[in-house]
């Protein structure tokens, strides 16, 4: 199936202002790390900060392998995504390169992290573990809506 096909079926892409909206409205994505035998990837939740990056808290330390891989990356990528249906969803693919936030720099995050979606088990942890704060620069963004109708359906 070609992208004109999937577009004759309702897929659009997304331009910077609904790329910026729909990371505005949404908490979790899935971070993918290189490592030699495929992408590590990685459920998360993360903040916005309507502009050009993302920010996610890790718990465990540096005796956490998804830690250790993104202190080691120096790119990566983030997929961020929301089905209602097989033929009404979104997704945005983002690539770029992640950096430790200094801790002095986190009392300015509390608003964009606030809305990061946490289970209750990651609050306690928190409080007991070792956290730290990541910033993922947004270098390239795509992405991608369907909203079209499913096959036999006709638009009055």
């Amino acid at each position: 199936m070609t992208i004109d096909t999937l577009e004759a079926a309702g897929l659009t892409h997304m331009d910077d202002s609904d790329i910026a909206a729909f990371l505005s409205n949404q908490r979790v994505g899935v971070l993918g790390l290189p490592t030699k035998s495929g992408p590590y990837m990685i459920p998360l939740s993360f903040g916005y900060d309507g502009d050009s990056s993302l920010y996610f808290t890790f718990i465990g330390g540096s005796a956490s392998r998804k830690q250790r891989l993104t202190e080691a990356a120096a790119d990566a990528t983030v997929l961020v995504y929301k089905v209602e249906s097989m033929f009404h969803w979104e997704s945005v693919l983002l690539q770029g390169n992640i950096e430790a936030v200094p801790e002095s720099e986190w009392a300015d995050l509390a608003e964009v992290l606030d809305g990061a979606w946490r289970p209750e088990v990651f609050e306690d942890a928190i409080k007991d573990d070792d956290v730290t704060i990541y910033r993922f620069h947004i270098d390239k963004r795509e992405g991608l809506r369907h909203a079209g109708l499913p096959p036999g359906f006709e638009r009055e």
